[in-house]
């Protein structure tokens, strides 16, 4: 009898899911608050309103975009929500944060949009390591989506697994 090596994982049922495909593709471009402040410490109103009239928005259409302000300076809630209503018809998507956190809303808002349906009574590997960094709150996200239609859920590598969920098990 022949000694042939099988790969019982390949030849399993197991759908291997990696969260670093649920990534925005695209970079994430900031518009940062700090250069509209006047002496790099205070927003005027007045300045920042005639400043915003005739920015260039250009740079952000179709694109992700961050609101920040990377300045050490107390910034009013009201010059955000200004800024995001001149970028919100031309953006793909805004949100208040830095590029990670703006990173890892996108990643989790594409979770929110999987159809779960396809994973029907499916044992699904959630990739455990891979080049990108990926939240925790991702990985709640993907298991929250998918328990309620899976056969199992694990985490880690289909060859080393770590059980997280199992249907018909508490």
């Amino acid at each position: 009898m022949e000694n042939t090596i099988v790969n019982k994982v390949a030849q399993s049922s197991i759908v291997t899911l990696n969260l670093e495909d649920f990534l925005p593709k695209e970079p994430i471009k900031m518009f940062d608050l700090k250069d509209f402040l006047f002496m790099g410490l205070i927003l005027k109103e007045k300045d920042y309103r005639a400043a915003l009239e005739t920015y260039n928005w250009a740079a952000y259409e179709n694109k992700n975009v961050a609101i920040t302000c990377s300045a050490d300076a107390i910034v009013p809630m009201w010059a955000y929500m200004l800024a995001a209503q001149y970028l919100q018809p031309i953006a793909n998507s805004i949100a208040f944060g830095n590029e990670e956190e703006i990173k890892n809303e996108l990643l989790v808002n594409s979770i929110h949009s999987i159809n779960a349906e396809e994973y029907l009574d499916k044992r699904v590997v959630v990739k455990g390591c891979g080049e990108h960094p990926i939240s925790t709150k991702a990985y709640v996200a993907i298991t929250t989506k998918l328990k309620p239609v899976v056969k199992s859920i694990m985490y880690g590598e289909p060859c080393s697994t770590v059980p997280i969920y199992k249907k018909g098990k508490v």
